[in-house]
């Protein structure tokens, strides 16, 4: 392996398609987390299902443990997403392995979602998901465009988590779960 030239001062080219970069991209496991925020026309007291919206997302990270930050993106072309740039707050909910039907249908865009869901109110009055291993309900703190998505970094108001269950996780176009090495 050489070294870096040090006159080097913009990026190479990339060298390989669209296609192999998504494919070893897919090889890194992740989460899955369905995010919600209030629907069009709705705010902070909304009650019914339709006044809300909620999208699959498997970019979500920490950032920092002071300030409490998170991260995720969503796609430009994504049509949930002036809602969630015009939005104060939004809940980040960490999907548990019995909930891939939950993860299969917020990341349709047919229907109500929230039909047949069970959920409860936060202080933010957004949507979190009963059953999920750990929630985080955000300020929307920032949001940077980068490539074809757009970052959202929260600042984290509230959390909660539960240790009943294992997680949904995401990897090569599977959902699997974890189980403790030896």
């Amino acid at each position: 392996m050489r070294a870096p030239s040090p006159n080097l001062t913009l990026p190479l080219a990339p060298d390989f398609e669209p296609t192999h970069f998504r494919q070893a991209l897919s090889r890194f496991a992740t989460g899955v987390t369905v995010i919600t925020t209030f629907g069009p026309g709705a705010s902070k007291g909304a009650t019914h299902s339709s006044q809300f919206v909620g999208i699959t997302a498997s970019s979500f990270n920490s950032v920092s443990l002071t300030p409490p930050l998170v991260l995720w993106s969503l796609g430009q072309r994504a049509s949930s997403l002036p809602l969630f740039h015009a939005g104060t707050h939004y809940v980040v909910n960490v999907l548990a392995a019995d909930q891939a039907d939950l993860c299969q249908r917020f990341a349709t865009g047919q229907g109500d979602r929230f039909a047949n869901t069970d959920y409860t109110l936060g202080q933010a009055g957004l949507p979190i998901l009963n059953g999920a291993l750990a929630w985080f309900e955000c300020h929307n703190r920032s949001r940077h465009e980068e490539g074809d998505h757009v970052i959202f970094v929260g600042e984290v108001e509230r959390c909660g988590f539960t240790q009943a269950s294992a997680p949904l996780v995401y990897q090569n176009g599977q959902f699997t779960t974890t189980h403790a090495l030896p």
